[in-house]
């Protein structure tokens, strides 16, 4: 399996150089962290985990440097009673490049605030697949939850450029669910941990009765995003189909995460792409984002009124 490539000239390049997949940018936020602990274990913190995510090979797959997947982790910590054990929240951001421009298009925007992990300076930052809880599951914790977010930013992107291209990495990010670490406090990988988690989100993407979502992205991206600076009319009016395909997935599957999901990051895109639409293109949108996004629909009336 492999990505489709911009240009003849990166497909040709990609057959000869192998270089990793991701342009990550991690940031550690240490403000809410009190007591006595020193402020460059978060610096070395921040380092490590830039090797570890940017430094790893986490596909088969060759990528050239253009192709590499933009993304961003956010972490913020605060303290916890125990030395070296942190609470954090996460903020996952990933983009995808639009055919034929310089855009970058969000595909993931989301915040985990479920962390809870031990770190010490220097501590070796490792993660097997094979034996995701490791040895101490709070040390462990902390790198099976930034595998599992990079399997989904992975999946999620070869789905974009191919039919159902991410199942193998929505496969890896369920076996992390499956085999997570389990203990006092770490929550996030159960059904029973909330409504709105990372079991609950690969189970979205796993099942079988929530196909059309991947048939969503694909579409979105491959045969809207690309095509609308070459053929904006058709482009939109392919955008407004798969606006009209998850109304008819939400009214078949109401509230389900990988819907919010979905729409978290794109509202300003859809309102770029909807205002140049002609009166009942933009009104019919309107109808289905208010229903599909809710908690952004007076951004949309404004946008598109």
């Amino acid at each position: 399996m492999f990505r489709l490539f911009f240009a003849i000239t990166i497909f040709l390049f990609v057959n000869v150089v192998k270089a990793q997949e991701l342009r990550a940018r991690i940031n550690v936020l240490s403000n809410r962290v009190g007591g006595n602990v020193d402020k460059k274990t978060f610096q070395t913190l921040q380092t490590a985990l830039n090797n570890f995510i940017n430094n790893r090979k986490w596909t088969t797959d060759n990528f050239s440097p253009e192709e590499k997947i933009d993304c961003s982790f956010l972490l913020n910590l605060e303290s916890t009673n125990d030395a070296n054990v942190y609470k954090a929240s996460l903020t996952i951001q990933s983009a995808r490049p639009v055919f034929n421009s310089s855009y970058l298009s969000p595909i993931i925007n989301f915040q985990d605030n479920e962390i809870i992990f031990k770190y010490s300076e220097f501590q070796q930052l490792e993660f097997n697949e094979n034996r995701v809880a490791g040895t101490d599951p709070l040390v462990a914790n902390l790198t099976a939850v930034i595998a599992y977010y990079i399997n989904i930013i992975l999946g999620l992107d070869y789905d974009s450029f191919s039919q159902r291209g991410g199942d193998l990495y929505f496969q890896k990010a369920q076996n992390i669910v499956n085999n997570a670490p389990e203990g006092r406090n770490i929550s996030g990988w159960k059904a029973f941990d909330g409504t709105r988690n990372r079991y609950w989100l690969v189970e979205n993407l796993l099942n079988s009765r929530y196909t059309l979502i991947h048939d969503a992205y694909y579409r979105f991206y491959r045969m809207g995003m690309d095509k609308l600076y070459e053929e904006e009319i058709v482009a939109r009016n392919e955008i407004l189909n798969v606006l009209s395909l998850l109304n008819n997935f939400n009214t078949d599957n109401p509230n389900t995460m990988i819907l919010q999901f979905f729409f978290q990051g794109k509202t300003q895109e859809l309102i770029k792409i909807f205002s140049k639409a002609s009166p009942p293109e933009k009104s019919k949108a309107l109808e289905y984002l208010q229903r599909l996004d809710i908690s952004n629909t007076s951004k949309y009336k404004e946008g598109l009124k």
